[in-house]
């Protein structure tokens, strides 16, 4: 495994309700199941627009309005 470096995200009192259960039931850690929900997920968020695309795109509507 590469650089284990401690880091804090915050998630809604239910996501981390879910996150211990699971990782109870399971009998991994916290981490561990952060760690293979994003590998599972990573492609599929990877394909969400980025916010420069939605600027790019709200300005060629603009454009586009102006234009007519």
């Amino acid at each position: 495994m590469a650089d284990k470096r401690k880091q804090s995200f915050y998630f809604p009192t239910n996501y981390i309700e879910e996150i211990e259960n699971e990782s109870l039931r399971q009998d991994r850690t916290r981490s561990w199941l952060v760690q293979k929900a994003w590998e599972l997920s990573r492609d599929k968020i990877m394909g969400f627009p980025g916010i420069d695309d939605y600027l790019e795109d709200k300005k060629k509507a603009e454009n586009a309005t102006k234009d007519n």
